[in-house]
């Protein structure tokens, strides 16, 4: 199963793909934004400043904080005219050189991800709620690996964290892209915009070119707190088997209004029947008892 990351090799590493320093707006330095999260467990730090002229433009180097049990990501948040709202565009591109080149003159959202991606950069797009990205918008982003399907800063701000909605309708319409959970931590003294959402990749080693590639590769899930330990097809893909953490909730949900479901206490694995699935994809959320979920990767039925 290429799409599935549970049965290859390696392991997963923890980390926060959306974040910012003082080198835009952030709240505090770099070195408390990257070591927050290297005290608190993760694995690796992508630090995402606001690319735009009133900040200089910063892809910052955070190779300096780089270690065998810690490591970072270089990367960008990019703008661009503009949505079909008239808002600016979010692009996250993780995995920049550090001399991309600033926004060009008349360059639009699409034209600087697809300038991104061709450097080599990771590409998400991000909190699709939190500012109004229409499906239209979405695909437009043609060279796009994934959508931030969860922001806890944008649900700490405004209470529009999650992009499932938008995410299902385009996948639905064959848009096939992958989905991707993270903070866009501001660091706050507010409210908590930190620590809420995270992506687990899998990996043969923690290095940045692994994990990196492992991103475009579609080799993680996203997380609040869940684990999921393992989804797998049975021979003649008719049914599939999860197995995770401790969840109260285990659905599987497809295109459209298709969806199957399990409730109880403490579950950690069942066995999901596909006929209600003909085509399309589907993908799983997992509910803990304190209400914090895990998301699979949307996986496409015709490449099983």
């Amino acid at each position: 199963m290429s799409q599935l990351p549970f049965e290859k090799p390696g392991e997963f590493y923890r980390g926060n793909l959306h974040t910012h320093s003082d080198y835009s707006d952030g709240e505090v330095s770099l070195d408390e934004a990257v070591k927050t999260y290297q005290r608190n467990g993760y694995d690796f730090v992508a630090i995402t400043d606001h690319f735009i002229p009133q900040f200089d433009f910063p892809v910052v180097d955070t190779r300096p904080y780089r270690s065998d049990d810690f490591t970072t990501l270089i990367g960008a948040e990019l703008h661009a005219p503009s949505l079909e709202n008239g808002e600016y565009w979010h692009i996250l591109a993780v995995g920049l050189p550090l001399d991309f080149e600033s926004t060009r003159e008349n360059e639009d959202g699409p034209a600087l991800a697809a300038r991104a991606a061709k450097a080599g950069a990771f590409v998400g797009i991000a909190h699709p709620a939190w500012y109004g990205l229409t499906v239209e918008d979405m695909q437009s982003v043609s060279s796009a690996h994934a959508v931030e399907v969860f922001n806890q800063g944008c649900a700490a701000d405004s209470d529009r964290g999650e992009s499932w909605h938008v995410t299902d309708v385009a996948l639905t319409e064959g848009y096939r892209l992958n989905a991707f959970a993270a903070d866009d931590a501001h660091f706050r003294n507010s409210h908590p915009d930190v620590l809420g959402g995270w992506t687990m990749v899998k990996a043969e080693e923690l290095e940045p070119d692994a994990l990196l590639g492992a991103l475009k590769a579609g080799d993680f899930y996203s997380s609040q707190g869940p684990l999921i330990h393992d989804i797998a097809f049975n021979g003649d893909q008719s049914e599939v088997e999860v197995r995770t953490s401790p969840v109260k909730s285990m659905m599987l949900i497809g295109p459209k209004s298709r969806y199957t479901a399990t409730h109880g206490a403490g579950l950690t694995e069942h066995r999901f029947p596909l006929e209600a699935f003909p085509d399309g994809y589907i993908r799983l959320t997992v509910i803990d008892e304190s209400g914090k979920r895990a998301w699979s990767n949307p996986i496409w039925l015709d490449s099983i």
